[in-house]
Parts: C-alpha cells; sequence; structure tokens
C-alpha cells in the first residue's frame, strides 16, 4: 500500500475521529501496529486554529512519518489555504473529509453533505491538489442517501483531480453507522479507478479485514470505533493479513500496560484538568473489553472523579488487583 512517495508498513489504518484520535490515541494506535494514522478533523477556518481544541489538534511535534491531517470546510480557497497552513506546521499527507455524517458538520454542507454536489467536490479537490506539494487523499461515503449512491463518480473525480487515495466508508450519509455495510459499492469503486482505495465500515476483527479485502479487491482497510479500549486490534490484523495468523487477544499484563500508559499519555498531553476529562471515554472503552466484570459503583467512582491523581489510582489498582486474578 502506498500514497504518493510513501509506502505504508501495513494495509492497516487508523481512522480519523473526531473526539478521539488525538496525537495520545495515534500513538498508541502506532505502537500497536497500524500501518498509517490519521488525525482527527481539523477545520479549514484558519480563524479558529488558535482556540483550545486547535491547538491540541494542530500539535504534530514529534510524531513519526508519514503525518496525516485531516481537514473539513465547504469553501476550496479555504480548504487549500488549510492544506497550506496545516503543511507548514508539519503535515505530509492531506485528507479532506467528505464522509463524515455528524449533523453539526452537515448543517454547513461540509463532511458527507458534500457528495451531492459533484461540481463542488470536482473544485474542492482540484483547488486544493494544486495548492500543496503533498499526497491528497479524500475520504468519502458511498453517497448521500440510498437512492442517491454516487462514490463511483466521486471517486473518478477524485481520480482527474490528482488525489493520491480515496478511503470510503460503506455506507451513506443518511445510514450514518446504522446497517449493513455495502462493500459491493466499495468494489464498483475499486473497479473504477486505478487510484488506491481503502475500505472502512464494520470491520472489526482479523477475519472480517482479510474478507472485506476479498470481497472489495481494496488496497487497504480503515478500523475505526471497532478500535477503540482494544488497539491491539491493528496488529491482529495486519498479521493475519500478513501470515494468515495472529496472536490471541494480548496478557493480561500487557493489556493493564497499554491501558495505563495510554492514560499517562492523555495526562501528559492535556494537563490534569482536562485530561481528567478527555480519559473517561477511553477508560469506560476499555473497562468494557476487559477480561472480568468491574463493580458498578467502582466504574462509575473512576469516571466521575475529580481528582487526576485518584482517578489513577483507581484505574491501576483495579487492573492490577484484576490482573492478579486472572492470574491466580
Amino acid at each position: 500500500m502506498q500514497i504518493g512517495p510513501y509506502k505504508l508498513a501495513n494495509k492497516v489504518i487508523a481512522a480519523p475521529m473526531a473526539g478521539v484520535s488525538d496525537k495520545p490515541y495515534r500513538q498508541v494506535c502506532r505502537e500497536h501496529g497500524a500501518g498509517l494514522v490519521v488525525s482527527e478533523m481539523v477545520t479549514s477556518q484558519l480563524d479558529l486554529q488558535h482556540t483550545t481544541k486547535s491547538k491540541f489538534r494542530l500539535d504534530l511535534t514529534g510524531e513519526p512519518g508519514p503525518v496525516v491531517v485531516q481537514i473539513v470546510g465547504t469553501e476550496p480557497q479555504m480548504l487549500a489555504q488549510a492544506a497550506q497552513f496545516n503543511v507548514a506546521n508539519g503535515a505530509q499527507i492531506i485528507d479532506i473529509n467528505m464522509g463524515c455524517p455528524a449533523k453539526k458538520v452537515c448543517k454547513k454542507a461540509a463532511g458527507s453533505a458534500l457528495l451531492a454536489n459533484e461540481a463542488l467536490v470536482a473544485q474542492i479537490l482540484q483547488t486544493v491538489v494544486a495548492a500543496v506539494d503533498v499526497p491528497v487523499t479524500v475520504k468519502i461515503r458511498t453517497g448521500t442517501t440510498p437512492d442517491t449512491r454516487n462514490a463511483p463518480s466521486i471517486a473518478r473525480i477524485a481520480e482527474d483531480a490528482g488525489v493520491s487515495a480515496i478511503t470510503i466508508h460503506g455506507r451513506t450519509r443518511e445510514c450514518k453507522f446504522v446497517g449493513e455495510v455495502e462493500y459491493n459499492t466499495i468494489a464498483e469503486v475499486k473497479r473504477s479507478v486505478s487510484v488506491p482505495i481503502i475500505a472502512n465500515g464494520d470491520i472489526n476483527s482479523p477475519e472480517m479485514a482479510l474478507s472485506v479485502l476479498n470481497a472489495t479487491n481494496a488496497d487497504a482497510v480503515m478500523i475505526g470505533r471497532a478500535a477503540q479500549g482494544r488497539p491491539w486490534l491493528f496488529q491482529q490484523i495486519a498479521d493475519y493479513l500478513e501470515t494468515g495468523h495472529y496472536d490471541d487477544i494480548p496478557s493480561a499484563e500487557n493489556r493493564v500496560q497499554t491501558i495505563i500508559e495510554h492514560h499517562a499519555k492523555i495526562h501528559q498531553f492535556y494537563g490534569e484538568a482536562l485530561g481528567l476529562r478527555l480519559a473517561r471515554k477511553h477508560i469506560k472503552w476499555y473497562l468494557a473489553n476487559w477480561s472480568s466484570e468491574i463493580e458498578p459503583q467502582l466504574k462509575t467512582r473512576i469516571c466521575t472523579t475529580e481528582d487526576a491523581p485518584e482517578q489513577r489510582l483507581l484505574l491501576e489498582s483495579f487492573l492490577r488487583s484484576s490482573c492478579s486474578q486472572l492470574a491466580a
């Protein structure tokens, strides 16, 4: 799998997820086998680049390449300027969001809402590709509604514009994350263009990843929600695609280490006040995938405490205690 001049380590890519794919999460995904990670979407409005949220999202210091930044917006020139800004900030690949189905994004005619306007899609892609000297990729859906699936047409527009890769979530904007994924539409897109195609949507196991690649002939898979609380899924999929085998779930000791280190990364990156709040969703995902039950009262306490040291202590205490019980 190659994007422009960058040959990826494997065919498994960590999806950009708003509010999830921050710098600490991307670090964890890389450490657990993701061949590429994509940032959570960054606004194309340069006047918003100095907000607290953007400050953290734009921090690419020390990230290994290729560094991918996803931008979102509706105005071609504004997106081009955002692409230039992010390249100057360290981005080596620019990804354009045309796949987000969130209401707050689509009500501004951005994200997957753009798919309804093919002329504007062409203008955006042509303008951004011409504005930067790094590869430009795009993430799309199969269309805006089940009755207006136009992903093959959008893909041809993207290829003509000079886009280096296309990621397709196999549902329409209207379907959001509900219902069966249209792997047949992804296969149709793959037949329509020669640029690399990345398949996305409900890929939650190594076996599913191989099945999707076989069904679509895609060049890679993108993993999103399935890796929340189990980042080791990336390495399992990469190993299975490469060798036909993969290690079972990591030992309890290794999972404890992953969780504690991820938690520490969040607090170090954001500081204790903000890190305390942002760590909660990751803790909930990890605990939901843990091997043993956690008492509801303890789980509530871990996820609601307003004291950062207590959050760390409660989480580590539970994990170490549970780990000892599992080993007994």
